[in-house]
């Protein structure tokens, strides 16, 4: 393609699902009142609408919105071999509401099947845009920060280094198949790199007898070994945040903690940081990103309200940025996804489409241009 990643104007992937989409999975999962290929029809004639309108705001790199997911993670790790997801009766605790009740268990050895459906998401996603086409995934911390020791049964994970171990494995496999699906640019949501950030979430995983520093290591080095061997034509993209369910959070406290390993062991080429609220600290953080090509796009436009944000702060705002690291090595993006589970934030459909104008527009402000 003439142009390609990294962009100055992008977001994180998942979009709003619209009521059609809403009505088919409830029709399909829960009334059993139509066939997987009714709802696929559904999901395809909403995603061909989200890309063009992803399209019309002027993005240059384009997502299905997540439309085929109900998590913005649970559906990726409970397609991997080894993985299953279990509904219990008590959900993960976030800022005021809790999660539905759905948890990874690690059944058998871990592994990425050929037959992954997420590679036919990114497919289609791709034979239906005139721009670039972008999935994102789950990054491999994910499987193992929402799994509990106890729900992990092979004997040989009960040594952490051997589970890591098959985490960076199995990721190492989805980021080839990814490539051999003609995929050229590859998002990985390690948020938890942020959760390790929070005094209270490190206080739990302490708990649980880990080292919250390494932890932070491990998941760099498993991130690592997961896209070292990438070609040299494969972008790696990394969003960090600290939770999104319906405009909610779980997480808060700034990135200080893992900056270094965030942009100086994992080998990731564009970083999505949450940079919305006074949660996610200051910007100093920003002082470790290498001289070079890789890229920040902070995240100073939420997701979470649908109050715009002005151009002029957001100007100032990557003044202050640009104190700590080389305005030519930031871009910008929503501080998140506008859904990161099906329900959605609380905010509009308009909303949304406003919220990513913004981020072209100011692209354009700032840099000239979206793909500058």
């Amino acid at each position: 393609m003439a142009i390609s990643p990294p962009f100055r104007a992008d977001h994180v992937g998942s979009l709003l699902r619209p009521d059609s989409v809403k009505a088919a999975r409830k029709n399909f999962h829960e009334d059993k009142s139509i066939s997987a290929q009714d709802l696929a029809a559904a999901e395809d004639t909403a995603i061909r609408d989200v890309i063009n309108m992803q399209q019309d705001v002027g993005l240059k790199a384009v997502t299905d919105g997540e439309f085929r997911r109900s998590w913005w993670h649970y559906d990726f790790i409970g397609a991997l071999s080894g993985y299953d997801l279990e509904e219990r009766d008590d959900g993960v605790q976030f800022s005021g509401v809790k999660l539905r009740p759905i948890f990874p268990v690690i059944r058998g050895k871990l592994d990425f099947p050929e037959d992954h459906p997420m590679l036919d998401h990114y497919r289609f996603v791709a034979a239906n845009t005139d721009v670039f086409p972008k999935i994102s995934i789950p990054g491999p911390s994910c499987c193992h920060f929402r799994t509990a020791a106890a729900d992990i049964a092979p004997s040989e994970y009960a040594d952490r280094d051997v589970l890591f171990a098959d985490i960076a494995a199995t990721y190492k496999k989805a980021v080839q198949a990814f490539y051999d699906a003609g995929c050229r640019y590859l998002q990985m949501d390690d948020i938890f790199f942020a959760y390790l950030c929070d005094p209270k979430q490190r206080a739990l995983k302490a708990e649980e007898g880990y080292d919250p520093d390494m932890l932070i290591d491990k998941y760099a080095w498993m991130m690592h070994e997961a896209i070292k061997d990438r070609p040299a034509d494969m972008t790696i993209g990394m969003h960090m945040c600290r939770g999104n369910f319906r405009s909610t959070h779980a997480a808060e406290g700034g990135y200080d903690p893992a900056a270094d390993a965030i942009f100086n062991k994992t080998g990731v080429d564009i970083y999505f940081m949450e940079y919305d609220t006074e949660r996610a600290g200051g910007l100093e953080p920003l002082r470790l990103l290498p001289k070079g090509k890789k890229r920040v796009l902070p995240g100073f436009i939420t997701t979470k309200t649908g109050d715009l944000e002005s151009v002029d702060d957001l100007k100032a705002k990557f003044d202050e940025a640009s104190k700590f690291a080389d305005i030519d090595q930031l871009g910008i993006a929503p501080q998140c996804g506008f859904a990161s589970t099906e329900e959605g934030n609380n905010i509009t459909y308009d909303d949304q489409r406003r919220k990513l104008e913004l981020v072209v527009s100011t692209a354009e402000q700032i840099w000239g241009g979206v793909a500058s």
